[in-house]
């Protein structure tokens, strides 16, 4: 059982039978010592975020999750298929809307994280940092360089991402999954 004083950002807690993430955690001070935690949570199967009020009384059981890796196969149908790095005949497929909008940056095989869950692979977790290839940018607007502007360029998943004027098409470039930001360009 994890205390109301144990509950921190990252920790993994079980409500109502599905597992949360703590993601965000600010201990409030009321009158007379009595103390509240504002928390916001992340369901690890659905993806959804939610706020939640803790109290001292409050205790959770503590979320059994394992991490596999696994390697991204294809997409189809609003799913993405996986396979277990270890075992490749050990399929399973996860819906777009559990994945969230990390899934623009799949590339195929990339190795991800799988979250498992009561024996179920839930969900998975990308590498913070991805290489994509740029297969369509616009030209950059000569003009006021002073801003240092930005342009929409299109990458080999098909993802749109808001870049630096000097990316080309056919650079690769490292983006950040968590953030959906370019980081830099690799070439």
């Amino acid at each position: 059982m994890i205390n109301f004083n144990e509950i921190k950002t990252g920790t993994i807690i079980t409500i109502q039978s599905q597992p949360y993430e703590i993601i965000e955690a600010s201990l409030l001070f009321k009158g007379r010592g009595h103390s509240i935690l504002q928390s916001k949570l992340k369901n690890l199967i659905t993806g959804n975020s939610i706020s939640k009020t803790f109290h001292p009384s409050d205790s959770f059981e503590e979320a059994e999750i394992e991490k596999i890796k696994a390697k991204f196969l294809y997409y189809s149908k609003d799913q993405f298929w996986f396979c277990e790095e270890s075992n490749p005949k050990e399929r399973f497929s996860i819906q777009k809307e559990t994945i969230g909008k990390s899934s623009d940056f799949l590339k195929q095989d990339t190795i991800v994280d799988g979250i498992v869950f009561n024996e179920k692979i839930i969900n998975i977790i990308l590498p913070i940092k991805v290489k994509l290839k740029v297969i369509e940018s616009p030209p950059g607007i000569k003009g006021d360089r002073a801003q240092g502007g930005t342009k929409i360029i299109t990458l080999e998943t098909g993802a749109k991402l808001n870049t630096p004027l000097f990316i080309e098409q056919g650079d690769v470039i490292e983006v950040n999954t968590e953030k959906g930001e370019y980081t830099r360009r690799i070439n």
